[in-house]
């Protein structure tokens, strides 16, 4: 279970041991903590929480996918808009159940991952079926980045430094370095060169 919130986590663990056949193996107060258990521990089901200080809920399911992806993710959080419900789908979450569910639907949703199916709760199924049944939308260029990403990618096909983002985005340096990183990583290119020609292409490089 990764949730910054230790009521949360303690409140799954006694779920869970109020129920034969399953056992809570490990604890995680972030993103990163999740993905580091999840390749010591090999749980069959990893409950992620969206929302946490570091790396994300999303970043986490996804870089989990990449490192254990014999780990099946359940998103249990409090968000239901959109956006969060497809980025964790895109990350590769199997299973997406809101935190006001009955115990017994975390229960369910736990069991189906843990033998290779998906679900996700009433009010996402009806989203999810609604955007795959009406028009479909444009993907936005490089949907796997988040906006700031996303931001700094631009400015970075721009031709600003990092100094310059930092300066235009009213952060530190080192946040900006950080960004870029996680850009590499996420795009898997090898440089700064490779990255401007991949965002020039997808027509990124106007610094505004």
């Amino acid at each position: 279970m990764a949730d910054d919130h230790g009521i949360v986590r303690e409140g799954l663990g006694a779920l869970l041991s109020a129920h034969d056949g399953y056992e809570l193996v490990g604890t995680a107060a972030d993103g990163a903590e999740a993905v580091r258990s999840a390749v010591t521990l090999r749980p069959d089901v990893l409950v992620m929480d969206i929302q946490m200080p570091g790396m994300s809920g999303i970043d986490a399911t996804r870089e989990i996918g990449r490192v254990a992806p014999d780990v099946a993710v359940v998103m249990l959080t409090m968000f239901d808009d959109d956006e969060s419900v497809f980025a964790a789908m895109r990350a590769g979450a199997r299973g997406y159940v809101l935190k006001g569910a009955a115990p017994d639907n975390v229960i369910r949703a736990i069991a189906a991952v843990a033998a290779g199916e998906a679900i996700f709760g009433p009010g996402v199924a009806r989203r999810a079926l609604a955007y795959l049944s009406g028009p479909r939308p444009d993907e936005p260029a490089f949907a796997e980045l988040t906006p700031r990403e996303r931001d700094v990618l631009n400015l970075i096909a721009g031709g600003l430094g990092n100094a310059a983002i930092a300066a235009r985005l009213g952060v530190a340096n080192a946040t900006v370095g950080n960004h870029i990183t996680s850009i590499f990583a996420k795009l898997q290119v090898a440089g700064r060169a490779e990255a401007i020609i991949r965002a020039r292409s997808a027509g990124l490089g106007d610094p505004g």
